[in-house]
């Protein structure tokens, strides 16, 4: 999912939050980017009524290299600048296109929310893996994430990036949608347990596609 708003809607992420470009909030909104430029100034403007601090912190100035090199204004738009901007684009489609930026910001957020917390998390699952085994192997550690990644994607880490055309060494996890990553959250979570709890491989997975159905998480198909 997060390709795709890359793609469709420009989204990129900014020391963790979602943000977009002014450049590509004036092409989708069919405006010259230095009239967009201007309607930013107006609205960051200390007697606009907006405070400095909202401004700083939703309307973020960046630099952009044009085809001749030259290095041109933009802004870095949040959620809430966008928002903001928005509101005075008027029109049945400038509304559509408004509506599915807010989706798409939402989630953009949990996307990185999520994929925020499975880093977090990920120290405590090696953790488990190395207590539950007098000498890990490096085996240890990819049977595992296989095991879940095959639960929830239908499919092992490998076979997932030569399917979506990854390169080999390169995380799936930023190609994955929000349903996928959380589905793999809430198995790593439970597995962090079950590693001590119950050593036999097999017994585990069979507990864990049990837990898998029980709460309902959509399964992939391969």
């Amino acid at each position: 999912m997060n390709e795709l708003l890359i793609k469709d809607y420009g989204l990129t992420e900014r020391k963790g939050v979602p943000v977009v470009s002014s450049r590509v909030v004036a092409e989708k909104f069919n405006k010259r980017h230095d009239h967009l430029l201007r309607d930013i100034s107006r609205v960051t403007a200390p007697d606009s009524g907006v405070s400095k601090e909202f401004s700083s912190a939703n309307f973020g100035e960046s630099k952009y290299k044009d085809s001749t090199g030259r290095k041109l204004p933009e802004y870095l738009l949040t959620r809430d600048g966008f928002t903001i901007l928005a509101m005075g684009f008027t029109g049945k489609k400038a509304m559509r296109f408004k509506e599915s930026y807010i989706n798409a910001f939402n989630q953009m957020a949990n996307f990185i929310y999520s994929l925020h917390t499975a880093k977090l998390e990920h120290p405590a699952f090696t953790q488990a893996i190395m207590e539950a085994h007098e000498e890990p192997k490096h085996y240890h550690f990819s049977n595992e994430a296989d095991m879940i990644n095959r639960i929830v994607l239908g499919m092992s880490a490998s076979k997932y990036r030569k399917e979506n055309n990854i390169p080999k060494g390169k995380s799936i996890r930023p190609h994955l949608n929000g349903e996928q990553i959380k589905a793999i959250e809430t198995l790593q979570r439970a597995d962090i347990g079950l590693i001590l709890a119950i050593p036999e491989f097999e017994q585990r997975k069979k507990v864990l596609i049990r837990y898998f159905d029980k709460v309902s998480v959509i399964r992939i198909p391969a």
